[in-house]
């Protein structure tokens, strides 16, 4: 028993090393920001609210009527905090490329939590109610969205109001953000269990006709199953 601990202890220290020196970079911080931000707007896109702007005055004029899934306020609440929702990401260290990136426990931790409940000592090097705090690399993402939506507001704006047939992270990412050599996680597809089925794919076309294809062909992430 000793020696099972001692080697899941050095195992998950190798881990937990390598998840701390892989920061995330500008196309995976990109690709997700863009993930979850359209896939508020496509939740918020289907209210047939619709919502009265203006002052009435004493002249009697009216206030001015706009559908709301096509007004301002729609784009502001969607962008509001929309960072934090990076925070319910995990790091799934057995995943290449972005596909590490995901939410729910990874197949490491799930082990590891299973270990536990068996009675085995398990050391991280941290108490057990914080396993499932953001790690090192969540929390440099957040940081780095943050900074993105920033710098890019008006793009992203200028996609909203006039450009929303084509995908935010192509309108974004690969047309404002990113320079061709830095785009490759763009490319990678979801194909279930990474830990189990193999790495990531490069697609043969772009992220709508991805969407389309069977589960057989492979998927690009999508923030609702993530």
């Amino acid at each position: 028993m000793k020696l099972f601990t001692l080697v899941f202890f050095c195992v998950c220290g190798f881990i937990k090393a390598e998840e701390d020196e892989r920061l995330p970079n500008k196309c995976e911080v990109c690709k997700f920001l863009t993930l979850e931000l359209q896939d508020v707007l496509e939740k918020t896109g289907r209210s047939k609210e619709v919502l009265e702007v203006g002052e009435v005055l004493d002249t009697g004029k009216r206030r001015r009527k706009i559908k709301y899934n096509t007004s301002e306020t729609r784009l502001t609440e969607a962008v509001d905090n929309i960072c934090d929702r990076i925070l319910h990401y995990n790091v799934h260290a057995e995943r290449p490329g972005s596909l590490r990136y995901a939410k729910g426990a990874s197949q490491t931790m799930t082990t590891l939590k299973n270990l536990v409940h068996k009675g085995v000592k398990v050391d991280l090097g941290l108490p057990y109610e914080l396993w499932d705090e953001p790690s090192v690399e969540v929390s440099d993402m957040k940081k780095q969205c943050e900074t993105m939506l920033e710098q890019y507001e008006e793009v992203v704006e200028d996609w909203y109001f006039h450009h929303q047939d084509q995908r935010l992270e192509s309108f974004l990412c690969q047309n404002h953000v990113l320079k061709g050599s830095e785009q490759e996680c763009m490319k990678e597809v979801w194909k279930g269990d990474m830990g189990t089925k193999g790495g990531a794919k490069e697609a043969g076309g772009d992220s709508t006709e991805e969407e389309g294809a069977g589960e057989k062909e492979g998927k690009t992430h999508d923030a609702g199953e993530l």
